[in-house]
């Protein structure tokens, strides 16, 4: 099967925002075996949405659309693949009272214009949209197959995962399963090169992904037999797991805030924070996890020198030059003023440094523990705007390393 991909929305082509969906359904279509020969983008103009789900029409077996079924004037979507079809929209009763449901639970009155969002065309099935208002198309005629989901990534994904991927699974006549394997603190280009002995194979397949929280390898195979397919995810796992030892923090779901909390539940420790450089982005990503609150005590947030030496600290040490200390002292300051048993303390330079050699973006990451027997600083570097978030990461990966050293 041929597939094409359309991204709709004149805020893409005005570069407001990033297409992160087209590069999320291109890797999930190449798992399923469907090729992908062409992509593209367009605005919220009729004529020009037509021409091109015409164009997607006539060359591609299945046509996938992001965007443009919201409920305004310039949702297009439903009533360009309406044209296309030569078939008239109606509104289907059931979607409307499911989406009266959605704003009465919420103590709101449904907005005439979301009507628009409860039509269906003859050849289509809706796609239940649980994680916002607008239901997906699910299109066949003439043995070709159209998919409209909404925009935002969040629901698109969900639609995919739970109403696209299985549709289209069934038509490949083939059991999908994958495995995500989550890696920190080595480059995407050193981890592909650590398993280019893997990636030449077509099933099970790797692929590779680059995020904030560190660098994810997908592993997927097919096979007829779920049993089948699951061998081959495990036995593929094991060989990844024996290349990349330590530097695999999780799997699938996890979250490096849950794996820490989990490291130091077992170990029955408690957690405080100090940060500097990151403005409280450790402490946000610790209160993310729904358990933190049996091991996670608080966190302080001292921007300015003024604030640390009114927590306690040493003038003399916050106006110095050595921010690994400055990093140590506040591991230990946040340890002993929230009463935790590890403390994690957070340092480092947002401009550039001509006389130190200090690139802008250095961050200095303390870890303390007198029950633990932790005392470890570590420095990393990178751009500024990315490293304020990515240090949080590097504090919770090199936590959950020293507890289970």
């Amino acid at each position: 099967m041929k597939a094409e991909i359309i991204s709709i929305g004149t805020e893409l082509l005005l570069g407001e925002i990033v297409d992160t969906n087209t590069p999320y359904l291109a890797g999930q279509l190449s798992v399923l075996g469907i090729d992908l020969y062409f992509t593209s983008a367009v605005g919220d103009n009729m004529a020009r949405l037509k021409g091109v789900l015409k164009q997607a029409w006539d060359r591609s077996d299945i046509v996938l659309t992001t965007g443009g079924i919201g409920p305004t004037q310039d949702d297009l979507t439903r009533d360009a693949i309406a044209a296309l079809l030569g078939e008239k929209t109606e509104v289907d009763p059931q979607l409307k009272q499911g989406l009266i449901n959605f704003f009465a639970r919420r103590g709101l009155e449904m907005p005439a214009s979301n009507v628009r969002q409860a039509t269906l065309i003859p050849s289509c099935t809706a796609l239940i949209n649980s994680q916002g208002t607008a239901p997906g198309w699910w299109v066949e005629k003439e043995g070709k197959i159209i998919v409209a989901m909404p925009g935002p990534p969040g629901e698109m994904q969900y639609m995919w995962e739970n109403q696209v991927l299985p549709r289209l699974q069934e038509r490949t006549g083939a059991v999908l399963l994958t495995r995500m394997i989550k890696t920190f603190g080595t480059s995407e280009a050193k981890v592909d090169e650590m398993l280019s002995d893997l990636t030449a194979s077509t099933n099970p397949t790797l692929a590779t992904y680059a995020k904030l929280d560190g660098i994810y390898i997908r592993i997927a195979a097919k096979a007829e037999k779920k049993e089948e397919a699951q061998k081959m995810v495990d036995s593929r796992e094991a060989d990844v797991r024996a290349i990349l030892g330590d530097i695999i923090w999780g799997v699938d779901d996890d979250t490096q805030e849950a794996v820490a909390g989990k490291v130091l539940l077992e170990k029955g420790l408690s957690l405080a924070v100090a940060e500097s450089f990151t403005g409280g982005f450790l402490a946000h990503t610790l209160a993310a996890d729904a358990n933190s609150a049996h091991y996670f005590k608080g966190g302080l947030i001292a921007a300015s020198s003024e604030v640390k030496v009114a927590l306690g600290l040493d003038p003399k040490l916050v106006n110095g030059e050595d921010k690994a200390e400055v990093a140590r002292a506040m591991a230990v300051l946040a340890r002993q003023k929230l009463e935790a048993t590890v403390g994690i303390g957070i340092e480092g330079e947002g401009h550039s440094e001509p006389e130190s050699g200090m690139m802008a973006g250095t961050v200095f990451i303390a870890i303390d523990s007198e029950k633990a027997g932790l005392h470890a600083v570590q420095s990393y570097s990178g751009r500024l705007y990315q490293m304020k978030r990515r240090a949080a990461y590097y504090a919770l990966f090199d936590l959950v390393k020293l507890l289970r050293a």
